[in-house]
This record gives C-alpha cells, sequence and structure tokens, in this order.
C-alpha cells in the first residue's frame, strides 16, 4: 500500500475506534482556534474564485495569497480563472477579501491575531498586521472540505489570536549539516503550525556551518566544506520573514567548541592540535575567557552575524560546559584568583557578561541555555529552560526575574510520542506564579539535536509531532484529549507533503535501500509497527555511531507514534472495556497479518542489511501465531503453553536493530484476558 493511501486508511480506522465518522475540516484545524463559531451554509468553491488583496499589499501578503491559490486549486482539481490575487480596489467583486493596518514587525509581542468570517458568497479575512493574514490563510486552507460533487468552506467565524509569543523549532545543523532546501521546507512547515522562530544551531564540536568573511579559516578547517554562505543565509532570512517567521543564530560558546579551537586553537584553554569531533556528546575543548583573542574573534562573528540577522537576540549556547580544560590551566586559575572568581559558573558568567557586551554594541540581546542564569548574570538575558523537572527551572527562572523560553518537554530528536509534548504545560498549575512572572514566560521551543539525523531522515523526526507542540503554543488548551489530538495531527500530516516535507515518502527510500529494491511491502507493514528506541539509548555513550555513520537502516524508517502500533493499543483498549466480537475479530485479522507477514518477508532475495530484520519479525510472528490459537478457543492450552508463551512475549518486546514494539502493555493486557477464561493465570509477569 502507497505511504499516502496507508495514511487516510489509519485515519479513517482510527476514528471508527474513537466511536465517530471521519471529521468535517473544521474539526481537524490544528491549531484549534481561540474562537469558532459555526454558521449554517456553505461557501463553494469553483473556477471564478478571486482573492482580492490590499494595493500595495505587503510582500508577505501577495506571497502568502498566491501560494493559498496554488495550493488551493492542486487540492481540488480546479483551473481557475484568476490564478493570482487581484486588487480590491481594481476588482471589489473578488469573493475572498483581505484587509490589515500595517506590517507586522518580527519581534517579541507583535500582533498576530485575525479574524476570518465565511459566508455563503463571501470570505473576509482582518487581522491588524500582515502576520495576522499570512495565518489566516493557513487556517482557511485547512477547513477546505468536500462531498462528492464540490469543495466548499463551511461558514463559520474565526477569532484568533496566540498564547505565546515565541513559537520555535530549533534545527542543528552542525552535528549533521542540513542543505537550504531542507531549512526551506521546514519553514514552510512551521508556517502550518503558526510557529514564528527558527532557532539556527550553525556550530557544535562537529562543525562550523556559517562563512565568516574575515576569518575565512573557519569554513576551510572546520566545516568539511559544509557551510551556509553569508548570501545563502540572507536568502534563508528572508524566505522565513515572508512566511512571518524571525530567525535567531546559536554560536554555542565557551563549550562545544571543538569546531571554533580547530581553526583558532590559541584561544582554546588547553594548547594542542585539534580536530573535529566525530562523535556525539560532551567534550572538553572550551574557549579561553581570560584570553583577549577569545573575545576579538567573538567580536568579529557576532558583529558579521548581526548584519545577517535582523532579530534582536542572538543565542550563545552556554550549556554543558564542565570546565575541565579551565581547572586544568595554571594561568586560568591564576586569573581566577586574581579576580576573586570562586567557581568555573562565575567564570563563564564573566565571559557572559563580556559577550553581553559585545551583542549590545551590535544592538543585539543575549540568549542562552539555562546554565547561564547566575546571580551576576543580568535580567536582560534571555533564559532557555531545557533541563530539571517538569516545570522547576522555568518558574525558578521566572521568579529570578529573567524572561524565559521553555525547551523541556519539547525535545522531539528524543523520540517520544506527540502526546507525551502535547502535555507538556508552559505555565504549571501550582506554580503560584503572579501575572508579571507568567508573562515572562514568552513561549517555547521543539529542538531537532541533529546526532542521528540527515537530510533524507530530519523531517519524519520533525514532523508531525511538532504540529502538536504548535498546537501548545498557540491555543495551550487547558483541556486536552489525546485521542481527537491525534486525529487532527494525522489529518494534517499528509497536507505537509505538498509542501514538499517528506516525512512520509522518504521512508520508503530507506525500506528500498534495505530489499535492493525488491517489494517493500513487509518491512513496510513493520516500519509501521516499530519506533525508534526512546531517549538517547540508540547511540549509548555517543559512539555507536559517528557523523559519518550510515543512517538508512531500519530504526531510520521508523518514527515516533507508528501508526499500526497506536491503531491496535487503541483496539486493545476498546475491546478489553467491552469484549466485542467485531474488535476481537479486528485484533485477530491484525495478529493474522503479522504472522502472515514474516513469510512474506522470508520470501525476498536475502542481503546482509536484509537478514538483520529477520528475528524481529519471527519473534512477531511467532507471539503472533501463539495468540491466535488463545483467540480460537482451542482445549490444548496448558500451563506448558503460557511458559512458551512468556517467551516469546519476551523475545518479541526485544529491542532489535535500534527499534523497540510499543505494544508491551496491551498484548499482555490481551494475553492475560484471554487466559483467564481458561482459568489459567501468572501469566506474562
Amino acid at each position: 500500500m502507497q505511504p499516502k493511501s496507508y495514511i487516510f486508511l489509519f485515519i479513517l480506522l482510527f476514528f471508527s475506534y474513537l466511536h465517530a465518522q471521519p471529521m468535517p475540516a473544521w474539526k481537524n484545524l490544528m491549531p484549534q482556534p481561540q474562537e469558532l463559531h459555526l454558521q449554517k451554509g456553505q461557501f463553494v468553491v469553483d473556477s471564478l474564485i478571486r482573492v482580492g488583496i490590499p494595493d500595495h499589499a505587503s510582500r508577505r501578503v501577495q506571497i502568502a495569497a498566491t501560494k493559498f491559490i496554488r495550493r488551493l486549486t492542486n487540492r481540488s482539481g480546479l483551473f481557475v480563472k484568476y490564478g493570482f490575487p487581484v486588487s480590491i480596489k481594481e476588482v471589489p467583486q473578488a469573493n475572498i477579501v483581505v484587509y490589515y493596518n500595517r506590517l507586522g514587525k518580527l519581534q517579541l509581542h507583535e500582533d498576530e491575531s485575525y479574524q476570518l468570517m465565511i459566508t455563503s458568497d463571501k470570505i473576509k479575512i482582518k487581522a491588524e498586521t500582515d502576520l495576522g493574514v499570512v495565518y489566516a490563510f493557513e487556517t482557511l486552507l485547512q477547513l477546505l472540505d468536500n462531498d462528492k460533487d464540490t469543495h466548499f468552506f463551511q461558514n463559520l467565524s474565526i477569532i484568533d489570536k496566540p498564547d505565546f509569543t515565541w513559537r520555535g523549532l530549533m534545527i542543528d545543523a552542525s552535528r549533521h549539516f542540513e542543505p537550504v532546501g531542507v531549512i526551506k521546507r521546514n519553514l514552510d512547515a512551521m508556517l502550518v503550525a503558526k510557529m514564528n522562530t527558527f532557532h539556527w544551531h550553525l556550530s557544535d564540536d562537529q562543525g562550523f556551518r556559517v562563512e565568516i568573511k574575515k576569518y575565512p579559516q573557519l569554513i576551510q578547517k572546520a566545516s568539511d566544506g559544509q557551510y551556509y554562505t553569508q548570501a545563502q543565509i540572507k536568502d534563508v532570512v528572508q524566505y522565513a520573514s515572508d512566511r512571518g517567521i524571525r530567525v535567531i543564530p546559536e554560536i554555542d560558546v565557551p563549550g562545544h567548541a571543538t569546531a571554533l579551537v580547530t581553526a583558532f586553537p590559541e584561544i582554546a584553554s588547553q594548547k594542542q592540535n585539534y580536530r573535529l569531533e566525530r562523535n556525539a556528546g560532551i567534550f572538553d575543548p572550551t574557549l579561553d575567557p581570560t584570553n583577549p583573542k577569545t573575545y576579538e574573534v567573538l567580536d568579529q562573528i557576532f558583529k558579521e552575524l548581526s548584519k545577517l540577522f535582523p532579530f534582536e537576540y542572538m543565542h550563545i549556547g552556554g550549556d554543558e560546559n564542565r570546565g575541565k580544560q579551565w581547572n586544568n590551566n595554571a594561568d586560568i586559575q591564576t586569573f581566577m584568583k586574581h579576580k576573586n572568581i570562586k567557581s568555573n559558573h562565575e567564570l563563564q558568567t564573566y565571559f557572559n557578561v563580556k559577550l553581553q557586551k559585545i551583542l549590545n554594541k551590535y544592538h543585539k540581546k543575549l540568549m542562552g541555555w539555562e546554565e547561564i542564569r547566575t546571580k551576576q548574570m543580568p535580567k536582560t538575558a534571555l533564559i532557555h529552560v531545557w533541563r530539571g523537572k517538569a516545570g522547576e527551572s522555568l518558574v525558578k527562572t521566572v521568579k529570578n526575574g529573567y524572561n524565559a523560553v521553555l525547551s523541556n518537554g519539547f525535545y522531539i530528536d528524543l523520540m517520544l510520542p506527540a502526546a507525551s509534548h502535547y502535555k507538556t504545560q508552559l505555565i504549571p498549575n501550582k506554580a503560584n506564579l503572579t501575572p508579571e512572572e507568567k508573562s515572562r514566560i514568552l513561549g517555547g521551543e521543539a529542538t531537532m539535536w541533529g546526532e542521528l539525523v540527515t537530510p533524507l531522515t530530519i523531517d519524519s523526526r520533525i514532523w508531525p509531532r511538532t504540529l502538536a507542540i504548535g498546537e501548545r503554543l498557540w491555543t495551550n488548551p487547558e483541556k486536552i484529549d489525546i485521542d481527537k489530538m491525534y486525529q487532527r495531527l494525522f489529518t494534517q500530516s499528509y497536507h505537509l507533503e505538498e509542501l514538499g516535507i517528506a516525512h512520509i515518502k522518504n521512508r520508503d527510500v530507506i525500506l528500498r535501500n534495505i530489499t535492493q529494491n525488491q517489494d517493500i511491502s513487509s518491512l513496510q507493514l513493520l516500519s509501521r509497527l516499530y519506533e525508534p528506541l526512546k531517549g538517547y539509548t540508540r547511540n549509548k555513550g555517543g559512539t555507536e555511531y559517528q557523523t559519518y555513520s550510515p543512517f538508512m537502516l531500519f530504526a531510520d524508517a521508523c518514527t515516533a507514534d507508528a501508526p499500526d502500533a497506536l491503531y491496535f493499543n487503541r483496539l486493545v483498549k476498546s475491546y478489553l472495556q467491552s469484549h466485542a466480537v467485531k474488535d476481537k475479530r479486528a485484533i485477530v485479522s491484525c495478529l493474522k497479518r503479522w504472522k502472515d507477514n514474516h513469510h512474506k518477508l522470508m520470501s525476498l532475495r536475502p542481503n546482509p542489511k536484509l537478514v538483520t530484520l529477520y528475528p524481529m519479525s519471527a519473534s512477531l510472528a511467532d507471539l503472533s501465531q501463539s495468540m491466535m490459537r488463545i483467540s480460537h478457543n482451542l482445549e490444548d492450552i496448558d500451563t506448558a503453553f503460557v511458559k512458551k508463551l512468556n517467551t516469546q512475549y519476551q523475545k518479541a518486546l526485544y529491542k532489535y536493530n535500534d527499534v523497540e514494539l510499543p505494544l508491551a502493555n496491551s498484548l499482555k493486557a490481551l494475553i492475560n484476558d484471554w487466559l483467564s477464561d481458561k482459568g489459567l493465570d501468572g501469566i506474562i509477569k
């Protein structure tokens, strides 16, 4: 089955076990709007549809209106007469009209609100800024619906605005370089999620990725030839601006500095020759905060970056500096005593304050990971919270007078399910924050660290889960419904493909590579059941994979929220509540499909990559066959069989090939339920 048709099938199956029919388009909006009021009637889309915009409309509005028409016609198949927006003044009879007051600034707390009014003969978009117009077009496109004869928009009105001013996505382009095309398509997807801040991680131990004209050695020695020219940076920043997205660069210092000191060994805290790091992890190379040359180099870097990135903030990293090289440097220790600096943390604050002065010189403000938060750090610093128990560090930050952005709970590289991110609360219920303290929580940011992603796989690691984070940052619902969230998530997921997001199609590229261009249907089934290992367990110690390792393995074809696993878990939950015959039949059908799939896999011509999947597939097939025997109420089920079943269960849950089967609880509950009917107990501990 082809990927897109499978997505449709999954949606239908998932809906059926929510005891609902596929939803009308207005119920599948993501992010959900703040207010939506239904009305009777429909606006029917036909070939005479015209989008009217003001004279001298901003570049942003012109691009958004034109893209809306293209995507509308591609979805509907209509050959429209008017393929570009028209002037409202010249064509007052336009049936989709846009009104706004001013150009939106890509700064904090800008007005991004909009109103959308759909009646049977006209659609009106109203906004204070053109940023609101851009978001309104995205909402309108999601509202496109159809019956067997026509495409239409349901009559309704929407009043909408974001709950948080910082709705971000970070892409790490240092550990694995991501070409401009990858960045741009993800900016397009960010707009769908109504996210407005792209955090570009441009330096780390594995590479320095931006051209600094005064220091060509940075790209000659520290990039492996993979970097962004300043012209490319400007192009991406403009592309983002056209979509209402501001861009913040990160140059990670004083730690995570192997690339920097490879180009400039004289500013390292330990004098030696350095090479780019090929593994993942936390490494010792650290900038020397006592060396004037360090600040000379950083001054020039930030001087050039300040001309490329208009946004008021720049991110200096500041995380995970263990200070080992500082401890071992006698000159640094003498400097600390002379300055009465009592700890490495205080020394890093000394470094950060000097950086802040450099940034201020170029009219920029400092942002850094939460390690920069100290008593001596000025309150103008923006703290990026990523550690600690849920909410504790965030609350501590804002109570100490800092503005904060939250990423703890939004680390999408951990391969956790969308539900996990969706449950993250930006303002903890029991935090006891004053209104002023709450206002210091600017929003949140999904973080896509790059140790295990390449241009081929990064989309599937970001999307569609980040849509759930986008909704949390835009609407921030007080009451959440996980099942309905998944309905909307999978509905919008396939729409991302039209933007060029490759989260679905690139799975099959990897599977064809594994089979050497044979039938991939057996691997497709397995990839819809298994998920990559969670946390950082796939790359233990950061040394199992290097930056040049293969990333076209089975684990790279699997995703968090494996759709067949979600469906089966929901199916088992429904069955255990009611023991409905239809549910049992559906469960047995799944088991039979898994059993038969192994025979299909074994019919392929073997190769070294393919044979590594045999034990995983066989363990699932064996367990499925035994469970089918139980379901058929056979009489020869005894304690010996149960013992064998326990062994099969454990084998099926073994973490083969850097993946795991997320069915443990459902399989255990189902087996115990079926066997309890036979008077057997002590099963599946």
